[in-house]
């Protein structure tokens, strides 16, 4: 099921929240939401969901606009909220049983045991919310956003505040439900992104600033930049090796070992190697270091400061 959002804008008081944001989500894609703290992010999913009403601009889920009066759209959405509101003193199958009457839902024994099963709850169930880890708390959560099974799935930082194994978990859990959802989430692990998003959308200052894949965004933006780490077998002359080379950047990390740094088209490689020979150097290790999707986000957000 696609999600379309055509130029939403939103303000609070006079300050400007969202600027004319347009993307499209295409059925069955899990796309990684990202951007700095007060980007836009959450407020642009509250939007999607119906919480909140933009200010211009609409959002439409499978041909349908999404609006306050439009109740049967909101079947076909499931919302984890940033900050999961729990009813703590209640029980897991009671609270997803009543989880169950916003929407109204027949069979909704099995509804709660298929929302329990693909949460991994079941051990869980008979427990009450407050005794429950942060971790299983956040699957209580996803299960409540799961009980109608929706087609899109809107998650807000569901990974917030988890240990690794929690994280790896949850992460898991998503991937999975992404196999028959449209799914986006925010998130502030990049390497979460890296790791299970088919593509990336990113925002800053209520602008969107990139749409892609995250192996077009890091070819795109960091194709031109080589990173050469690279050891040799004494004290190196950093100001003579930099002589040597294109125009760039020499990080030292210790008086032998440098990360090398050039947008220049030649291989930094070769002309390390010609250094070293020149100068009587060894090089015992020389590792060309990738662009992350961390180096791509730093790079575009920074440079709309």
């Amino acid at each position: 099921m696609s999600v379309k959002i055509e130029n939403v804008s939103k303000f609070y008081g006079s300050q400007k929240a969202l600027d004319s944001v347009s993307f499209e989500l295409n059925a069955g894609e899990l796309v990684g939401f990202l951007g700095p703290n007060g980007a836009g992010k959450s407020t642009m999913l509250k939007i999607i969901t119906g919480y909140l009403t933009a200010d211009s601009g609409s959002v439409f889920i499978d041909g349908a606009i999404v609006s306050p009066e439009n109740h049967q759209i909101r079947t076909k959405l499931g919302y984890l909220p940033e900050h999961n509101p729990l009813y703590t003193d209640l029980y897991v199958k009671e609270y997803l049983d009543f989880a169950t009457g916003f929407y109204k839902l027949d069979q909704r024994k099995e509804r709660i045991a298929d929302a329990i099963e693909m949460t991994g709850l079941g051990l869980e169930q008979t427990k009450k919310i407050g005794a429950l880890s942060k971790g299983y708390r956040q699957r209580v959560g996803l299960a409540q956003a799961l009980i109608h099974d929706p087609k899109v799935l809107i998650l807000d930082e569901p990974t917030t505040g988890l240990d690794p194994n929690q994280l790896e978990e949850i992460r898991s859990l998503i991937r999975n439900i992404s196999q028959e959802k449209t799914v986006l989430f925010s998130t502030h692990i990049m390497q979460e992104v890296e790791a299970i998003c088919s593509r990336v959308v990113i925002m800053n200052k209520g602008k969107l600033i990139a749409d892609g894949s995250v192996e077009v965004l890091k070819n795109g933006r960091m194709k031109s930049s080589q990173q050469v780490l690279v050891e040799f077998d004494k004290i190196v002359d950093f100001t003579v090796l930099k002589e040597k080379l294109p125009a760039g950047n020499i990080e030292k990390k210790n008086e032998n070992t440098c990360l090398v740094s050039s947008n220049s088209d030649k291989d930094l490689r070769p002309l390390l190697f010609d250094f070293a020979v020149n100068t009587g150097l060894k090089i015992l290790m020389m590792s060309e270091q990738q662009s992350s999707l961390e180096d791509v986000f730093q790079q575009l957000t920074q440079e709309e400061q």
